[in-house]
């Protein structure tokens, strides 16, 4: 490979990494707000950029809404934008890459850069990530199902979103060791673990207190 195709292909994973993190960063319920109720979602409820707080702020609709298309954000950077790099680049792995690009989405989405690098929790975007990495990647279907079916289990017990969404990130990284993932899928479930740790600082200590809501 030439040094001259070498900077060809890097600037293609750079140009879709950050196509990806903007991407992410596109605050779905803070856009919904404005245009449904002509409110800052962040000034309501919990304040976060998110579908549950989007829910109990905006109504079942919107909140709906938001959900998916957060979902779709993780979807859209793994697959189409995955894709596309995959095409333009032969010295990087196809998972390596897709990990990349479903990262740096949930980044945008945590940290939006359209309002000041502060944004979701990143589940519903994380979700998006993991069904397009199941779509992609052989034997990654069952880990899904396993995080989802977590996922359910303790949110139909407590009826707290964010427990089942801490428990289900936890979950993930065992069953990534458990079923014997590559080493890059491994690390990067502890860092999508990290990272719904960090974005569930708050609710966590609420949760320690008896203090954290119900959804219904």
């Amino acid at each position: 490979m030439s040094a001259g195709d070498l900077v060809y292909y890097m600037a293609w994973i750079i140009i879709t990494i950050i196509a990806s993190y903007l991407l992410g960063s596109v605050p779905t319920a803070y856009i919904l707000g404005k245009l449904t109720r002509g409110i800052d979602i962040r000034k309501f409820g919990s304040g976060n950029v998110g579908a549950t707080n989007a829910l109990r702020i905006l109504g079942k609709g919107p909140g709906v809404t938001v959900l998916i298309l957060d979902i779709l954000k993780g979807y859209t950077a793994v697959i189409l934008l995955g894709d596309l790099a995959a095409a333009k680049s032969t010295f990087i792995s196809d998972e390596l890459l897709r990990v990349i690009l479903g990262i740096s989405c949930i980044c945008g989405h945590n940290w939006t850069i359209f309002l000041k690098f502060k944004g979701g929790k990143g589940i519903a975007t994380t979700f998006g990530v993991l069904i397009a990495l199941a779509v992609k990647i052989s034997g990654f279907k069952i880990i899904l199902g396993m995080t989802i079916l977590t996922w359910l289990v303790v949110f139909l017990i407590a009826r707290i979103v964010s427990l089942a969404s801490l428990s289900s990130g936890l979950a993930l990284v065992l069953y990534m060791v458990l079923f014997r993932q590559s080493r890059i899928l491994i690390v990067a479930s502890i860092i999508l673990s990290i990272f719904i740790i960090l974005r569930h600082k708050s609710n966590l200590k609420r949760i320690l207190q008896g203090k954290e809501p119900r959804l219904f």
